[in-house]
């Protein structure tokens, strides 16, 4: 069995002295892992850096086994995003969550390529990106098969003035609607469903609505105990992170 295809690298494994198991996500394949060899090496091991676009050759005996990967570097993103510790922590945060609650060798093109697209927000420094990973997070959460339905209201139906999120449907409230009960209900900062420039306190909003629904919903469905460390490091750094608009 063999293929070839594109994909951003989540996470390396060392396995033996020299060698590694790499976790990628790729266009047509998915999640997918593979040994690399020598990949602690002086030639690899520089490449090998979460972020990284890979061109990618997959060779193994049967289907089911794991394999060995070939690769050639298509894009470096690692050395640009290290130098902000938390556009950092939020690249361990995609990678972590993919690679905890993405189904093995399931191709999702729509998750690649917001992944890809991400990844390089992070890469370029864009002012915005902690509220396009708030977005990712809720598409993510749809791709699980735990999407929010957040066009109109559970309640009236009605398609403006959307306030609230119910903990139990996953479905948006009307301010109206939900005036009595916002205490048991969840925020929704409204550029998850409309125009207009974040801040980073709806982005922590957003965060703490999606954090709801992987950790109570998604984690416990596919058997995961809680959502990996790596997410609460980012959520932890965005509590003094700022969010500037340019101009």
């Amino acid at each position: 069995m063999d293929w070839r295809d594109e994909g951003i690298l989540l996470a390396v494994r060392p396995h033996g002295e020299s060698s590694a198991i790499i976790e990628t996500l790729t266009r047509e394949h998915g999640r997918h892992a593979g040994l690399v060899r020598g990949a602690r090496g002086a030639k690899l091991a520089p490449v090998l850096q979460p972020g990284t676009q890979l061109a990618l050759e997959w060779r193994a005996r049967l289907v089911e086994h794991l394999g060995h990967f070939r690769i050639e570097p298509v894009r470096s993103r690692a050395a640009a995003i290290m130098a902000d510790r938390a556009a950092l922590a939020a690249l361990n945060a995609i990678g972590a969550l993919l690679v905890t609650l993405l189904p093995e060798r399931e191709p999702n093109e729509p998750v690649y390529h917001g992944t890809v697209a991400l990844a390089d927000a992070l890469a370029e420094a864009a002012w915005d990106w902690p509220a396009r990973y708030a977005r990712w997070e809720l598409d993510l959460l749809t791709a699980l098969g735990f999407g929010l339905d957040l066009a109109s209201c559970g309640a009236t139906g009605a398609t403006e003035d959307l306030a609230y999120v119910s903990p139990r449907s996953g479905r948006a409230v009307s301010h109206e609607a939900g005036g009595a009960w916002a205490d048991k209900l969840l925020p929704l900062p409204g550029f998850l469903i409309g125009p207009g420039a974040p801040t980073i306190g709806a982005v922590r909003e957003a965060l703490r609505l999606t954090g709801f629904f992987l950790e109570h919903r998604a984690c416990p469905a596919l058997g995961r105990d809680a959502l990996p460390e790596a997410r609460g490091r980012l959520v932890r750094l965005l509590e003094n992170h700022e969010m500037v608009a340019p101009g």
